[in-house]
């Protein structure tokens, strides 16, 4: 009896769960239609005027006199023999021509219909046939539609305008990512249409879960921002908190997805990056199908993903197209690049300036050798070195591609031998400095790397004043800022603080895929099971 009633407790118990979770899952698609039709009312203050004229006056009057707004008009006869005039009006980098032409031989070829029947939205969707057709009831979204790029069929004595969406022009297409290369994996990347970038992770994910919501954000760009996740999947919190945040942006432009990230991450004074940035399709759909949040930007081949946690900045898509013992290698080598290039050349500062008991008798001897002459302390000769290698780097990304490497290259080292020669900086410190420098690029995060370059020259400064009793006050001081920070309600440091066990199976090592069984928790807690026996258990109470 007690294990009946223990057993029922469960079972509703667990009802109660889901219905607390459909709830919230139907609050968050509500909120989302309510935030669309909000945006609606908002464009849709001015009606649209029963003379052609007018209208056309008004976008001229708004566009101006630009050569790259084009206004097709003439005339087309009704069933009595009166003639009434039409116009196409659309800016002609931001449509296919082709499109637009057969737009115009659609509208030739039935303009006794176009201008008999009762119902707009019919008869425009009935003798249009390319591109989606839209009605059109405000002067503000007549205006909108034609700068995004579709193609505005108005009508004289009508109250409502079409616009029929013909985007095109001059794109570049599907390329391999530029940043973030691999050995094996796929050799797509995202581009700077929107439009391109959501059909990329249809292709992935064929799921009606999948879900867009879209944002036009930015006064003057009115910037296309779509917010991607799959229902089901995702955390609530976390999406309502995103959301909220990209409505309450208030700008006049977004031009990259750096905008928005600067304006809804947690903590704006801070180096660590608390989101992760990626032109790889297949990378956001890995982090969609975990739980997290993409949030796309119209312009930008880069998408950000939220929540993220510091150990996400050390994981590669190629870690999971490869066997997981090689990737778990890796992942170390990275762990330890990362050690060397936020600790090295401040631990060779300490320990020749104070620590020098710590250093082996005949490697002192060499160093010594090495430092007579020097004119500068260890901790000046490593600030030249850095800066000097951070004006060549600078130098090799905004040279042409053809010659920047060959510069970079030959640069460092003529200048690092000279140096030498000229008995300006020690052979030592061009070593460390050098090894430092490639250690960087191994971290398959840019914006993480960048960081701890940054982060470096402070702990520098330490070991200069300080030593190694300097160096370890700032790699707890640093610890104590990376426990602070959270990305999105997740805390920065998870899975290690908070330590959660269930999460450890992708964060230093890399988990056979038949052993990774469930999501992590800090992201997906509506839908934790991923595969294997329990996931059709999972379903069957999620059915119920």
């Amino acid at each position: 009896m007690i294990r009946d009633r223990r057993r029922k407790g469960t079972n509703s118990s667990q009802q109660t769960t889901h219905k607390d979770e459909a709830e919230r899952r139907s609050d968050a698609t509500s909120r989302a239609r309510a935030d669309a039709a909000e945006q609606t009312k908002q464009i849709q203050s001015t009606p649209i005027s029963l003379s052609l004229s007018e209208s056309l006056a008004y976008l001229r009057g708004r566009i101006g006199e630009s050569p790259d707004f084009i206004i097709r008009r003439w005339s087309i006869q009704n069933h009595v023999g009166v003639e009434i005039p039409i116009a196409v009006c659309y800016i002609e980098g931001l449509v296919d021509s082709m499109l637009v032409s057969r737009l115009m031989t659609h509208l030739l070829s039935h303009e006794s219909e176009l201008v008999n029947k009762d119902h707009h939205t019919e008869r425009w969707s009935r003798y249009i046939t390319d591109g989606d057709v839209t009605v059109v009831r405000s002067r503000e979204e007549l205006l909108s539609s034609i700068l995004m790029g579709n193609a505005m069929v108005i009508l004289e004595g009508d109250d409502e305008s079409v616009a029929v969406s013909v985007q095109g022009g001059a794109r570049r297409g599907v390329e391999e990512p530029s940043t973030q290369t691999v050995v094996r994996g796929p050799k797509e990347g995202f581009t700077e249409s929107i439009s391109t970038n959501l059909a990329l992770l249809r292709n992935r994910i064929r799921s009606p879960e999948l879900t867009f919501d879209q944002h036009i954000i930015g006064k003057y760009t009115q910037t296309r921002v779509v917010l991607a996740y799959v229902d089901g999947i995702v955390n609530l919190e976390v999406l309502r908190t995103i959301t909220d945040r990209l409505r309450a942006v208030d700008t006049d432009s977004v031009l990259e997805s750096e905008y928005i990230e600067e304006f809804i991450q947690d903590k704006m004074w801070t180096p660590f990056p608390t989101m992760l940035n990626t032109e790889r399709p297949d990378a956001v759909a890995g982090n969609l199908l975990e739980g997290q949040v993409a949030v796309l930007v119209d312009g930008t081949p880069y998408a950000l993903l939220a929540p993220a946690t510091f150990f996400k900045f050390f994981q590669s898509s190629e870690d999971y197209y490869q066997r997981y013992d090689i990737a778990t290698f890796l992942r170390y080598v990275r762990f330890l690049a990362f050690v060397i290039t936020l600790l090295l050349p401040s631990l060779y500062i300490a320990v020749t300036t104070f620590q020098q008991e710590l250093i082996p008798t005949p490697l002192l001897f060499s160093l010594t050798a090495q430092r007579e002459g020097i004119p500068f302390p260890a901790l000046l000769e490593a600030f030249i070195m850095e800066i000097t290698f951070e004006i060549i780097r600078e130098a090799g990304v905004r040279m042409p591609r053809v010659v920047g490497s060959a510069i970079s290259i030959v640069g460092a080292l003529v200048l690092g031998q000279a140096a030498v020669q000229a008995g300006l900086i020690s052979a030592g410190m061009v070593i460390v400095v050098s090894f430092t420098a490639i250690s960087s690029f191994v971290i398959p995060m840019v914006n993480m790397s960048a960081a701890i370059r940054l982060i470096r020259f402070a702990l520098m400064l330490l070991a200069g004043a300080f030593g190694i009793f300097g160096i370890l006050c700032g790699v707890v001081t640093l610890l104590f800022h990376m426990a602070s920070l959270s990305s999105f309600g997740v805390p920065y440091l998870t899975p290690i603080a908070p330590l959660k066990w269930s999460n450890m199976k992708d964060v230093f090592v890399r988990t056979p895929w038949p052993k990774m069984d469930r999501r992590p928790v800090h992201l997906s807690q509506r839908n934790p099971v991923r595969q294997g026996s329990d996931l059709q258990q999972e379903r069957e109470k999620n059915d119920k």
